[in-house]
């Protein structure tokens, strides 16, 4: 069941740092080459935002930013929960780490500078 209560998500959020490195696209036509997979997209109106493996952004020819890592918050956290990105995302912006959160179904999910991923799991796991 999802958990909503803050306290309960921050003392059970048991952060994971994934290997990959992933990296933000953007395709002013929206077109999505085939065959490329993609964790996330999001349409803006300058174009459809891709969040892609980086090694996949260079095989595609694909200009890209944000060379990130993923760490997903594994707590099972409701999509109704207020305050528990804020509370990471604060806990982050208060170590000097950038983050940019993805809310899924089941968790909440931050992409942190490739270069500070390490520091960034320290410090969320060293709780909020």
């Amino acid at each position: 069941m999802a958990e909503r209560d803050l306290d309960r998500l921050l003392r059970h959020m048991a952060p994971q740092l994934h290997p990959q490195t992933w990296v933000y696209v953007c395709l002013p036509d929206g077109h999505v080459p085939e065959g490329l997979e993609l964790i996330c997209t999001f349409r803006e109106e300058e174009g459809l935002t891709l969040i892609v493996e980086q090694e996949a952004a260079e095989r595609a020819g694909l200009p890209f930013t944000f060379e990130s890592r993923r760490v997903t918050l594994t707590v099972h956290s409701a999509l109704e929960a207020v305050g528990f990105l804020a509370a990471v995302s604060a806990r982050l912006a208060a170590a000097g780490i950038s983050c940019n959160a993805v809310a899924g179904y089941h968790h909440g999910h931050l992409f942190v500078p490739a270069a500070r991923a390490d520091k960034a799991l320290a410090v969320l796991a060293a709780g909020c």
